[in-house]
């Protein structure tokens, strides 16, 4: 309790010396002590996007779209992301902000999290591929979603195959 009245009683000095560091008004600095003292009264780093993605969308059913992924785990459904392995590498949980309460097809809402176990070859740099389900109207769920400029966030990392 001590540690985190102390900490807060620096916030306004952080922020000063925060702001002290900037190189101009318009230009924010790095602020590892505010990320420190964050991590510290929170246990969580602040998040910002990792990328900022094109994306494109894929289902079973489709020509050269298989049953499994490049780790050979079977494809989830509105969780199954192909990703350019030099960008983002295989195994990456990924948080999708633009998903988040979208409709799964068990009937629940999407919590934005998506499991980089696929790849393919029109998927190159900064561009994502979403897995939707089975058919073409699976894809129906995703139309209303911004599919040129996605907000993607690293989220930990997985083992094995994804959940599903």
């Amino acid at each position: 309790m001590r540690r985190r009245l102390a900490a807060l009683a620096a916030i306004p000095l952080l922020a000063f010396a925060g702001a002290a560091q900037a190189d101009s008004p318009s230009e924010k600095a790095p602020d590892p002590i505010g990320d420190l003292l964050i991590t510290a009264l929170t246990g969580t780093l602040p998040s910002a996007p990792d990328f900022r993605l094109k994306a494109s969308l894929y289902h079973a059913g489709a020509r050269g779209v298989g049953v499994f992924d490049s780790l050979g785990c079977k494809v989830v459904a509105m969780r199954t992301a192909a990703i350019d392995a030099r960008l983002i590498p295989k195994r990456t949980i990924l948080f999708i902000k633009e998903t988040v309460g979208l409709p799964l097809p068990d009937g629940s809402t999407h919590d934005g999290y998506w499991y980089a176990s696929d790849t393919g070859g029109a998927i190159k740099g900064q561009r994502i591929d979403l897995f939707t389900g089975m058919g073409a109207k699976s894809m129906q769920n995703l139309r209303s979603v911004n599919l040129a400029n996605l907000t993607v966030t690293k989220a930990g990392e997985f083992k094995g195959c994804p959940p599903g």
